[in-house]
């Protein structure tokens, strides 16, 4: 009981602490440029903030290959803090070219920052323990954005986004105290000793690639956020657009939204450990798909603020289910040895279409409104839910 207590404690502190830079770069600089009233293209454009978690495969085995994952993961949050810290300077006066640049920093310390956390989840646990936290872990990252995309958007909105940040980084520098304390080591199973170093990194890549049925896999990677990637990138501007303000857009989709997602993620963990991935893939990723249209009819009704709530609830409920579902999906996929490098592979190609798809929302949106952009959203979905109906029972490892 002691023992699952600290696995308990650990998982859920780091996976906040990857969390939460995450929702800075990607939810609160949306929230930042909406009040700063940027275009809906510049803020579609926002999305190729997610470029570093697209490319960090081609520096994860420097994870594997040099230190522990402990240390990388408390040094890059020290870091993150310091790079929070730096916001100060451009909300001051809502400099948006200085904000940028300083958020895709933040983007590259962050992506490396998730290998860190990643590997060490994996390295550090057993596969039964990996899927069977899989629900806590997506939970105490969900915890984060309630934080980021909640409460600190919400302190912007009544104190100002100075607070706000300097509120972040204090918390990314007090969590890398904490992991420095609490993490326990890592074992030292180093299988590189005998090889060229760089000849292990080859074969990191060379392993994933020769899995059976890694075609359908990674089809099913790229495509399972396209639609999703593409309604999120707007749902800030849409929601502006309504007539919410800062404050009340912190309460909807930081705190309403977040806590539902929690909840979904929680339930996707239970449901994929009693029933197992392959049983449970298509009908979580049917759920996902179903809170696309859902916006739609939001952008064609415009009803009052309940409805707006109700929508957003599901919306993050269903999310916080699919994230369950690929985040176990990713991990069967990694081998022993490479656990770093084979997770960054696949979570690098989880964020290409949202990079990709949401970078040129904002110019889709702007040409044929909300309503037909929302069901355009759900059409870009159905692929996915296509590979999850005729996946191969060979790629399930729990099967």
């Amino acid at each position: 009981m002691k023992k699952n207590l600290k696995k308990f404690s650990w998982i859920a502190s780091t996976y906040y602490a990857e969390g939460l830079p995450f929702s800075l770069v990607q939810q609160v600089s949306v929230q930042f440029f909406t009040q700063a009233g940027a275009s809906l293209q510049v803020i579609g454009l926002l999305s190729f903030f997610g470029l570093p978690w697209n490319l960090k495969l081609f520096w994860s085995p420097i994870i594997d290959l040099f230190g522990n994952k402990k240390r990388w993961l408390v040094i890059m949050e020290l870091i993150l803090g310091a790079v929070a810290a730096l916001l100060i300077w451009p909300a001051q006066h809502l400099n948006l070219e200085l904000a940028a640049k300083i958020f895709m920093l933040m983007a590259f310390m962050s992506a490396t920052h998730d290998m860190s956390v990643d590997g060490y989840y994996i390295q550090t646990l057993d596969k039964t323990d990996q899927a069977g936290f899989s629900g806590l872990r997506v939970a105490a990252y969900r915890v984060a954005m309630l934080v980021g995309n909640g409460a600190l958007v919400v302190l912007a909105g009544w104190a100002s986004w100075i607070i706000c940040f300097l509120t972040a980084a204090v918390m990314m520098w007090g969590l890398a105290g904490l992991h420095h304390r609490i993490l326990p080591n890592p074992s030292s199973n180093d299988p590189h000793h005998l090889l060229n170093r760089w000849e292990a990194v080859r074969e990191a890549f060379q392993t994933y690639l020769s899995q059976p049925g890694i075609i359908w896999a990674l089809a099913f990677i790229l495509l399972f956020r396209a639609g999703d990637a593409m309604m999120f990138a707007m749902v800030t501007p849409f929601l502006n657009h309504l007539g919410y303000g800062l404050v009340a857009r912190g309460i909807l989709t930081g705190s309403i939204g977040t806590v539902t997602g929690i909840g979904g993620a929680l339930l996707g963990g239970i449901i994929i450990s009693r029933w197992g991935l392959k049983r449970t893939l298509f009908p979580l990723t049917f759920i996902q798909s179903l809170a696309i249209p859902a916006y739609a009819w939001l952008a064609w009704a415009t009803p009052d603020i309940w409805w707006v709530g109700v929508t957003i609830a599901f919306e993050q409920a269903s999310a916080g289910l699919g994230t369950a579902v690929l985040m176990v999906f990713l991990m069967q996929r990694c081998q022993e040895n490479y656990q770093a490098t084979h997770f960054a592979i696949g979570s690098a190609l989880m964020s290409v279409a949202a990079t990709v798809v949401g970078g040129f929302s904002g110019f889709l949106a702007a040409r044929v409104g909300f309503v037909d952009f929302f069901l355009l959203a759900f059409v870009a979905a159905l692929p996915s839910l296509v590979l999850a109906l005729g996946m191969p029972g060979k790629l399930y490892k729990d099967s």
